[in-house]
């Protein structure tokens, strides 16, 4: 078995186990797809993990460090002012664990009883106390970036008012409107010489996080039932899932 896929996890980490909490990320996966997020988190079986992307790390630490240097100022950062963006970066104790994995913002939501959590790439705080969550994005494309129109980013825009509704219920006042940092490789250049340049873009996103109680209530519902959910619209794991039972059941009805 892969050392990096462990498909089967501790009873700990699954539902009613001490150590289960309801992530940023898991409340996605639950959007994008019921059964998978069954299998995982009441089952037991987690879904394969994407490659991860360390370069986008890469970025991400180095885009955080940049700010801070602002933040530890007090001053804007010069691509607010390019944006005419009236904020400065948020200073708090808790910053720190805030943007940590497996840590984050942190929400026990008496309805439910679940632990919610998310980690956010930085906070902002506009000229009117509000606070404005930020999320770093890096990519390499041939075109310019200035909006978030493709079909895949509706979860970059769920990602981000999941973090709004966190703060919110931990009685911040938060801006609707939050930024994607979005540093896009320059693919161009004569020559690689060591280095890889990237053009730095602002895009505004005007949150919505009203649909966020309901698909908590909706998660209760679903982790509670015996019932295996319906499959999201095209998941592909779900997919492949299928497919390779259905040859193995029509192999094994040849052999």
């Amino acid at each position: 078995m892969s050392q990096f896929y462990k498909p089967h996890r501790k009873p700990d980490w699954n539902y009613g186990g001490p150590r289960w909490r309801l992530s940023r990320s898991k409340i996605d996966l639950f959007v994008s797809c019921p059964r998978c997020f069954y299998i995982d988190n009441k089952l037991g079986v987690a879904r394969p993990p994407g490659f991860p992307f360390n370069l986008n790390s890469a970025v991400d630490h180095l885009l955080k460090k940049e700010f801070d240097i602002h933040r530890v100022a007090k001053t804007a950062h010069p691509l607010m002012k390019q944006y005419g963006v009236d904020a400065v970066p948020f200073v708090h104790k808790d910053l720190d664990t805030w943007r940590e994995n497996f840590k984050g913002i942190e929400h026990i939501h008496k309805k439910t009883g679940f632990t919610i959590s998310g980690a956010v790439d930085d906070i902002w705080i506009n000229s009117s106390g509000e606070l404005i969550v930020v999320d770093y994005k890096a990519t390499s494309k041939d075109e310019e970036i200035t909006a978030l129109d493709q079909d895949w980013h509706v979860g970059y825009k769920r990602q981000m008012e999941i973090y709004q509704w966190l703060l919110r219920q931990n009685n911040f006042k938060v801006s609707d409107t939050g930024y994607f940092v979005y540093a896009n490789g320059i693919k161009d250049k004569k020559a690689f010489d060591g280095k890889l340049e990237f053009d730095v873009t602002l895009i505004a996103h005007k949150g919505d996080d009203s649909w966020v109680e309901k698909t908590i209530m909706d998660i209760k519902k679903c982790l509670e039932s015996d019932a295996i959910p319906k499959v999201g619209d095209g998941c592909e794991y779900c997919a492949y899932r299928e497919a390779a039972r259905d040859v193995q059941l029509e192999h094994n009805k040849k052999a």
